[in-house]
């Protein structure tokens, strides 16, 4: 989970079991359950996967109660664990992206998440298969009529409380709460109602990644049990659950599921990363008649007040045949205003550099300026959104790159008049290998590549209380 995150909860003394022993079977028995693991899967008729922490810390998101997580450390006051990135930056991991070709080849049923760090959703599982049990940090909700807002920056608050946002339903307007659960909040219906839902119909479900000590949560798993099915546990400690388990697989969630996936002869899928950002261009004459006043703002989808935090700078520069001096926009909000006649025209060079956790390092785009009366009071191009995204993710993996951009909107207001510009680019691209080998003893060795172009209670209608 995020720092942050651990920070924003209310302070409870009692976290429950931290630092907690690591477990690692042998190369042998490993390759052994993991094959086993294969066929349970391939058998399975109705696929549950239950995660928590320990499927992102490959991702770079430190976990809460191992040996180096986030709540072992401040019960034995030393220093909190350093992200490798910023939270927003996470990319899915390599069982991330494992889960969503299971999904996609009909294996896999539904998703259960503690997390919340959102990279489920990031990887492709769609929402309609997905419980976040404890909310997402990146999600926004309107209480009023029910619509999500999946953002890319962290959503400031936590314990549904209102945000600085409205719901941009005309219909509605009104003030947006966050999703992420403080220690006093129930779990949602709407989460846990359909994880109930699944596992009671599931023949296998498979716990990756977590302790398995906040109830009810962890309780979900075991409403298999009583139709028939079977419970897997992937987890580095020991848990509450094990005993009630089928197979309990103590290995790095990364290398099993990869494990699996050769074994079920599928490949895992590469993650690429879509942002996007709107070019807003107002123009409006002088009183006097004589000059165009303009306005370019560089702004984020989700509302003008709202932070773009993959861009670090917007570097401004324009064609040969005008004498406005380039510039640099290094604060946010990015904005550059400039008067010409109006029979000028010319070309705007804009080079959008991008943050730290982006792979690549800049964008180049060209926005031509001509003033123009037009006769409609709005115009909208019509763009296939969803055909422009399928695409940019092709390139990006044809061309093992990012940094591809295009249009996926675009809007015209007349008066006063106004131009926007929405533009979708590849930001992270993320490829995933395995390979096999066997050892001098027969054993098989897992070699696994990532490469980018860089006990506690919830109650569900109640408080949260320490485990007696």
């Amino acid at each position: 989970m995020s720092l942050g995150y651990a920070e924003k909860l209310s302070f409870i003394e009692d976290v429950g079991q931290v630092g907690m022993a690591e477990f690692f079977d042998s190369s042998h028995v490993l390759q052994c359950k993991i094959e086993e693991l294969a066929k349970m899967i391939q058998k399975s008729k109705h696929l549950v996967v239950f995660t928590g922490a320990g499927i992102s810390t490959s991702c770079g998101i430190p976990d809460f109660r191992g040996p180096k997580g986030i709540w072992t450390l401040q019960r034995e006051g030393k220093d909190l664990p350093k992200a490798s990135l910023p939270f927003h930056r996470a990319m899915p991991s390599m069982t991330h992206m494992a889960l969503v070709e299971l999904e996609r080849a009909g294996i896999l049923k539904f998703v259960i998440s503690q997390n919340v760090d959102g990279l489920h959703l990031r990887s492709g599982i769609p929402r309609e298969k997905l419980s976040e049990l404890h909310g997402d940090s990146f999600m926004e909700m309107c209480p009023s009529c029910g619509a999500e807002y999946l953002r890319d920056f962290e959503v400031e608050t936590i314990g549904l409380k209102e945000t600085s946002r409205k719901c941009s339903n005309a219909k509605c307007g009104a003030k947006l709460k966050d999703t992420v659960l403080d220690w006093e909040d129930a779990l949602p219906p709407k989460e846990i109602d359909p994880a109930e839902k699944h596992c009671k119909m599931a023949d296998l479900v498979l716990c990756l990644g977590t302790s398995l000590q906040i109830t009810p949560a962890c309780n979900l798993p075991l409403k298999c049990l009583r139709g028939g099915g079977k419970i897997v546990i992937v987890n580095l400690q020991k848990t509450p659950k094990d005993k009630k388990a089928d197979v309990v697989i103590h290995g790095f969630v990364d290398k099993v599921v990869a494990g699996v996936m050769e074994t079920l002869n599928m490949q895992i899928p590469p993650y690429v990363r879509i942002d996007l950002f709107q070019i807003i261009l107002n123009q409006s004459l002088s009183r006097d008649e004589r000059y165009i006043n303009w306005t370019l703002r560089v702004a984020s989808v989700h509302g003008l007040t709202s932070q773009l935090p993959f861009i670090e700078s917007v570097e401004v520069s324009f064609s040969d045949n005008h004498n406005f001096k380039d510039a640099v926009l290094d604060e946010q909000p990015f904005i550059i205003k400039r008067r010409t006649t109006e029979t000028e025209t010319f070309d705007i060079f804009l080079k959008i550099n991008y943050s730290e956790g982006c792979d690549c390092l800049s964008t180049k785009i060209t926005i031509p300026f001509k003033y123009e009366v037009s006769t409609d009071e709005h115009e909208e191009e019509t763009i296939d959104k969803e055909a422009v995204l399928q695409s940019l993710r092709e390139k990006a993996v044809e061309e093992s790159s990012c940094g591809q951009s295009g249009v996926v909107e675009r809007r015209f207001v007349s008066e006063p008049r106004s131009e926007t510009i929405v533009y979708a680019t590849v930001t992270n691209l993320r490829t995933f290998h395995c390979q096999q080998s066997v050892l001098a003893n027969g054993d098989l060795k897992w070699k696994m590549e990532g490469s980018g172009t860089t006990s506690r209670k919830r109650s569900r209608t109640g408080k949260r209380k320490p485990r007696a």
